[in-house]
Protein backbone atom coordinates (compact mmCIF):
# COMPACT_ATOMS: atom_id res chain seq x y z
CA UNK A 1 0.00 0.00 0.00
CA UNK A 2 1.52 3.46 -0.81
CA UNK A 3 1.84 5.71 1.73
CA UNK A 4 0.17 9.26 1.54
CA UNK A 5 3.42 10.83 0.70
CA UNK A 6 3.59 8.22 -2.17
CA UNK A 7 0.28 9.20 -3.42
CA UNK A 8 0.80 12.86 -3.36
CA UNK A 9 4.26 12.67 -5.32
CA UNK A 10 2.18 10.15 -8.01
CA UNK A 11 -0.35 13.34 -8.89
CA UNK A 12 2.29 15.75 -8.55
CA UNK A 13 4.24 13.45 -11.79
CA UNK A 14 0.74 14.36 -13.53
CA UNK A 15 0.44 18.16 -12.54
CA UNK A 16 3.74 19.16 -10.72
CA UNK A 17 2.66 22.84 -10.80
CA UNK A 18 -0.24 21.73 -8.84
CA UNK A 19 0.34 24.77 -5.67
CA UNK A 20 -2.25 22.78 -3.27
CA UNK A 21 -0.04 19.10 -4.04
CA UNK A 22 2.99 20.59 -3.22
CA UNK A 23 1.70 22.11 -0.15
CA UNK A 24 0.75 18.64 1.14
CA UNK A 25 4.07 17.40 0.04
CA UNK A 26 5.65 19.90 2.70
CA UNK A 27 3.67 19.32 4.98
CA UNK A 28 3.87 14.94 4.47
CA UNK A 29 7.86 15.74 4.81
CA UNK A 30 7.49 17.75 8.02
CA UNK A 31 5.28 14.68 9.53
CA UNK A 32 8.52 12.82 8.24
CA UNK A 33 11.28 14.45 10.29
CA UNK A 34 12.21 16.52 6.77
CA UNK A 35 12.46 19.66 7.64
CA UNK A 36 15.03 21.06 5.75
CA UNK A 37 12.66 19.23 2.42
CA UNK A 38 9.78 20.68 4.09
CA UNK A 39 10.81 24.15 4.53
CA UNK A 40 12.37 24.56 1.01
CA UNK A 41 9.16 23.60 -0.65
CA UNK A 42 7.47 25.64 1.56
CA UNK A 43 9.80 28.71 0.30
CA UNK A 44 9.15 27.79 -3.15
CA UNK A 45 5.82 28.12 -2.71
CA UNK A 46 6.15 31.76 -0.91
CA UNK A 47 7.99 32.06 -3.79
CA UNK A 48 5.79 31.87 -6.46
CA UNK A 49 3.70 34.74 -8.44
CA UNK A 50 1.33 35.11 -6.60
CA UNK A 51 2.92 33.61 -3.59
CA UNK A 52 0.89 31.10 -1.32
CA UNK A 53 -0.09 32.96 1.23
CA UNK A 54 -0.62 29.32 3.60
CA UNK A 55 3.16 28.94 3.10
CA UNK A 56 4.14 31.88 5.44
CA UNK A 57 2.24 30.75 8.08
CA UNK A 58 3.12 26.68 7.98
CA UNK A 59 6.83 27.64 7.76
CA UNK A 60 6.77 29.57 10.66
CA UNK A 61 5.38 27.53 12.70
CA UNK A 62 7.99 24.75 11.74
CA UNK A 63 10.60 26.98 12.16
CA UNK A 64 9.17 28.33 15.55
CA UNK A 65 8.84 24.23 16.50
CA UNK A 66 12.59 23.97 15.87
CA UNK A 67 13.44 27.17 17.94
CA UNK A 68 14.21 28.87 15.60
CA UNK A 69 12.31 31.73 16.25
CA UNK A 70 14.10 34.30 15.14
CA UNK A 71 13.02 32.94 11.54
CA UNK A 72 9.64 31.95 12.39
CA UNK A 73 9.24 36.16 12.94
CA UNK A 74 11.07 37.13 9.51
CA UNK A 75 8.75 34.37 8.01
CA UNK A 76 5.45 35.86 9.46
CA UNK A 77 6.53 39.34 8.97
CA UNK A 78 6.88 38.65 5.00
CA UNK A 79 3.37 36.50 4.84
CA UNK A 80 1.31 39.38 6.61
CA UNK A 81 2.70 41.69 3.88
CA UNK A 82 1.92 39.34 1.20
CA UNK A 83 -1.48 38.56 2.65
CA UNK A 84 -2.49 42.35 3.45
CA UNK A 85 -1.20 42.95 -0.74
CA UNK A 86 -3.29 39.72 -1.36
CA UNK A 87 -6.37 41.44 0.39
CA UNK A 88 -6.49 38.07 2.84
CA UNK A 89 -7.08 39.95 5.53
CA UNK A 90 -7.93 36.33 7.58
CA UNK A 91 -4.68 34.75 7.14
CA UNK A 92 -2.76 38.51 8.14
CA UNK A 93 -4.74 38.75 11.04
CA UNK A 94 -3.75 34.85 12.02
CA UNK A 95 -0.01 35.35 11.08
CA UNK A 96 -0.48 38.48 13.25
CA UNK A 97 -1.48 37.01 16.34
CA UNK A 98 0.82 33.98 15.60
CA UNK A 99 3.70 36.46 15.68
CA UNK A 100 2.29 38.24 18.87
CA UNK A 101 2.51 34.59 20.85
CA UNK A 102 6.17 34.45 20.06
CA UNK A 103 6.62 37.43 22.08
CA UNK A 104 9.22 40.32 21.80
CA UNK A 105 12.60 39.78 19.53
CA UNK A 106 15.15 39.36 22.01
CA UNK A 107 17.12 36.85 20.01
Amino acid sequence: MSSRKEKIEAMLADDPKDVFLRYSLALELFKEGDHDSSLSGLKELASEDPPYVPAFFMAAQQLAGLSRVSEAREKLREGIEVARQQGNSHAAGEMSEFLASLGVAND
